[in-house]
């Protein structure tokens, strides 16, 4: 683990907190990998005690390898007393305060004020922090300080993040080929003498985006025609792809790292409407690649977006706040160990 916490140590003293508690049902947990790198743990924990490097607590001898491959000092299911805690037929909450007090403890953190951070079964996690809070804790809230810890990425995650882009791009590619090759017939495309559905492409996405070892756990968008006017709508896989109409592919695979990328493909020429809005959107983007410079706000980016596309004839969510049409959308935002990450795009306080 290389990532500096001389930022966290700052903002852990500002609140006042002794610690950060990071509470994680697996190693995939986006407040608790940026610390312990691509290892294969279950239910874990972190404890990052101010002026002193973490500790990783893990409850499983299995994952004794896993646990050591991080680097962190560990706390072991042994040292935790786990196995003890089992035997005495503790309720998970009951069992996971016992072992987080004596975790808090073995890393030299007090009764006092701590920050918490990570993700769990909420009924759990609230009688432990109940068991805690009477055992002297004080609990506030830690997320903040974990996004804002993996807003700059290292270059490991900055290479996870190029490749999952880079397998989002190649279905790009395997999108374009099929559609390239379709025909038309009665209205509607087809490929290899079947009609080529939402489905269909679908299921070429996942094979591409497969064969690069990336997921999609949160799915992925191939919005035709009307869908395609509705962010976010996934699309129906039976529906039969049509010429002229626009078709909104949205990917955002996770590898170590999430992606996020959206293109909109149109076999044959596209309808006035749809051109025209093409030709805005391009010169919007143009414009934003242009400004995007060092030292630039990414919502004064969003700004002069919405001015263009203002100017061009459409709403925007900030001439028209609310809007369901024209440009309701941000112009980006940034990945990460979660699909939406720092940097953003939004406006700030």
């Amino acid at each position: 683990m290389t990532r500096p916490l001389a930022d966290l140590d700052r903002d852990l003293a500002e609140l006042g907190c002794g610690a950060l508690l990071v509470l994680a049902h697996d190693s995939r947990d986006p407040d608790l990998a940026p610390f312990v790198g691509a290892v294969h743990l279950g239910s874990a924990f972190l404890v990052a005690p101010v002026g002193a490097g973490p500790f990783l607590g893990f409850f499983t001898p299995m994952e004794r390898g896993e646990a050591a491959a991080t680097g962190l000092a560990l706390l072991s299911p042994e040292e935790l007393e786990v196995g003890k805690r089992v035997d005495e037929g503790r309720s998970p909450a009951d069992l996971l305060a016992e072992v987080l007090s004596r975790g808090l403890g073995l890393a030299g953190v007090r009764p006092g004020r701590i920050a918490l951070a990570g993700n769990g079964a909420a009924g759990v996690l609230w009688g432990a922090c109940s068991r805690l809070a009477a055992r002297g804790f004080e609990l506030v809230p830690g997320n903040e300080l974990t996004l804002l810890l993996r807003k700059t990425k290292t270059p490991a995650e900055l290479a996870a993040a190029r490749a999952a882009a880079a397998g989002t791009c190649e279905a790009f590619r395997a999108i374009a080929r099929r559609l390239a090759a379709a025909s038309t017939r009665d209205g509607k495309l087809w490929s290899e003498g079947e009609r080529l559905t939402v489905g269909r492409l679908r299921a070429e996405v996942a094979q591409t985006l497969a064969a690069r070892r990336l997921e999609q756990p949160q799915g992925n968008i191939l919005a035709p025609g009307r869908d395609a006017a509705v962010p976010h709508s996934t699309g129906d896989d039976g529906r039969a792809l049509r010429p002229r109409e626009p078709l909104v592919v949205d990917l955002f695979p996770r590898g170590a790292l999430f992606a996020d990328c959206t293109r909109t493909f149109c076999v044959g020429a596209p309808a006035e409407p749809l051109a025209r809005a093409h030709a805005a959107v391009l010169d919007a983007l143009a414009a934003a690649h242009r400004e995007a410079v060092a030292g630039a706000r990414g919502f004064a980016l969003q700004e002069a977006a919405c001015a263009r596309l203002g100017g061009a004839g459409y709403l925007t969510a900030l001439s028209h706040p609310g809007t369901v049409t024209g440009y309701v959308h941000g112009l980006g935002h940034g990945v990460g160990h979660e699909l939406h990450e720092y940097p953003s795009f939004r406006k700030q306080a």
